[in-house]
């Protein structure tokens, strides 16, 4: 029997390359599918168990939901410092116009994070107008640009003060 040895033409060798490649990787993927599979089920074996009955032992009753909501309830209007808690905002005789113009549109962080002066607070004001659907304020707009102006005012600070650099003992590094 004459054994022929067949040859193989260089774009069957590629194709068998990519085939064995191909093979090789989702081989792995199965095997990395696998092992998760195992990890996963050890993990729950060795703490699912224990992790459900303290969720089950910690489960509050009405009673406890019910207090801890009126809790939470008596703290929107705690105010500490002259600061409203729940809101952030500088508490005030104007304080109830102020969280109910601002913040039914918008979060009071809005107000804490900014600071304007009257002409800033009132371009903000006009903007919201035009392009929020911010309604007239009329005559509480008054009220609430004094307040911002006077509680969120930009900081006057300047800059820092000029270096004296012959007084600084300056040193070479090794």
């Amino acid at each position: 029997m004459n054994k022929e040895k067949r040859h193989f033409s260089e774009e069957e060798k590629q194709l068998s390359q990519e085939l064995l490649f191909k093979s090789l990787k989702l081989l792995s993927l199965f095997i990395l599918l696998v092992v998760i599979a195992v990890v996963s089920f050890m993990l729950y074996d060795a703490f699912g168990h224990s992790m459900l009955k303290s969720i089950n032992k910690n489960k509050l009753t009405q009673e406890q939901i019910e207090a801890r909501m009126i809790a939470v309830d008596q703290d929107d209007d705690r105010v500490e410092n002259g600061i409203h808690i729940a809101t952030g905002l500088v508490y005030t005789d104007d304080f109830d116009l102020i969280r109910g113009m601002c913040t039914s549109c918008h979060s009071a962080k809005l107000i804490t994070q900014n600071r304007a002066t009257k002409e800033g607070w009132t371009e903000m004001i006009r903007w919201m107008q035009e392009t929020q659907g911010l309604w007239d304020l009329g005559s509480n707009e008054k009220i609430i640009v004094d307040y911002l102006a006077e509680h969120y005012a930009p900081d006057d600070i300047g800059r820092r003060a000029n270096l004296e650099i012959e007084e600084i003992e300056w040193y070479k590094l090794e």
